[in-house]
């Protein structure tokens, strides 16, 4: 081939793919779509991600799909974000769907529930162990496609005013606790409340509540819990994973063209990741600092913990007495959680507790 001939030729073909390119991108609807969420503008993470997850979607799609986030109350309050969703009156909201346990308890699993899974397990269930087409028929019937786009992480058990030595300093507790662990509080005596984030701390310095756990060290600082309760209790056995989500009303996401669907569910799946890894990376600093500061950090005593455990299964039991769906799926979920626990014991657990004892002789 004439070399001359082969340039001008490459040139032509760049030349007119300079001229079709801006015809291809101007041919792409253009969607502007609103998102409020269940958490304030102060809590980097939680609300940080779901500025993330939009910013992405706009990056992927050259600005063609554009998502704008809201804080609790811009749009709809902190909880109502999953029934404006799906009614329609906006396209998406960005929420925690154990929240919303009352609508339907299977709910819950979009989460996390009591002594469940951690957030690599819950990601493994969802999009490998088929918790997602569990899931699915759950969320429609509110009206949602729900795509999960952050995990906290294990979280803390909380801020007390007063020690927890026994089941029986539970009793008369007023507590803050979202999902299905406030039913477990209140079976063993205490009061249970679900607020938002930003109604948090008020009732706790007014006495409205004695107590409250958010998510960990990291945000709890930033909402000041540690000025008004001196004892940070751990582990968060009510949410040793739980996921947030974005929850797309479903008449909106079907409409959405495939390029749109496959940009926001690439956005959320990175959404889950940059979640994880940001609480990983502050609440040790933070718990330092708290520590620093005279918080009195806290375990719960074994005969809570296995209170608690107990009264949960007794739960489980009464609730899929009466939701043959909840049943359903927590058999398959339990199937799932009781293979992940045998395999964590054998690799994760067994590492992270052989090397502490080989650091603690190594001092």
């Amino acid at each position: 081939m004439d070399r001359r001939r082969f340039v001008a030729g490459g040139a032509a073909g760049a030349a007119i793919a300079a001229v079709a390119a801006p015809h291809v991108a101007n041919a792409q609807p253009r969607i502007r779509w609103r998102c409020p969420g269940s958490f304030p503008k102060s809590l980097d993470t939680l609300y940080g991600t779901q500025e993330h997850i939009c910013r992405r979607v706009s990056e992927i799609t050259d600005g063609a799909f554009q998502i704008q986030p809201f804080a609790p109350g811009e749009i709809v309050p902190a909880l109502q974000v999953l029934d404006a969703a799906g009614s329609g009156s906006v396209e998406m909201g960005w929420s925690a769907p154990y929240y919303y346990t009352g609508k339907d308890p299977s709910l819950a699993f979009g989460s996390c529930v009591p002594f469940g899974l951690n957030s690599r397990q819950q990601y493994a269930w969802w999009h490998n162990g088929g918790g997602s087409e569990l899931m699915a028929p759950v969320f429609a019937d509110q009206g949602v496609v729900c795509l999960l786009g952050g995990n906290t992480g294990a979280q803390m058990g909380g801020w007390f005013r007063k020690e927890i030595k026994s089941v029986e300093d539970l009793r008369g507790l007023k507590f803050r606790i979202a999902g299905y662990a406030g039913e477990v509080f209140n079976k063993l005596g205490a009061v249970s409340q679900q607020l938002g984030g930003s109604d948090i701390y008020p009732a706790l310095e007014r006495g409205v509540i004695d107590g409250a756990e958010w998510v960990g060290p990291y945000d709890d600082e930033k909402l000041g819990f540690q000025r008004v309760a001196q004892y940070y209790y751990f582990p968060g056995w009510w949410e040793p994973g739980p996921s947030i989500a974005m929850m797309v009303n479903k008449g909106a996401w079907e409409g959405l063209p495939p390029q749109f669907k496959a940009a926001l569910e690439t956005a959320c799946g990175d959404g889950y990741v940059f979640m994880t890894g940001r609480y990983d990376a502050l609440n040790p600093p933070a718990l330092r600092r708290l520590i620093a500061g005279g918080t009195q950090l806290r375990q719960f005593p074994r005969d809570v913990l296995t209170a608690c455990y107990n009264t949960t299964q007794e739960l489980y039991a009464e609730l899929g007495g009466r939701n043959a769906r909840f049943k359903e799926i927590h058999a398959q979920w339990d199937r799932f959680r009781l293979d992940q626990q045998t395999w964590f014991r054998v690799v994760e657990d067994s590492f992270a507790n052989s090397l502490a004892q080989i650091q603690a002789r190594a001092r």
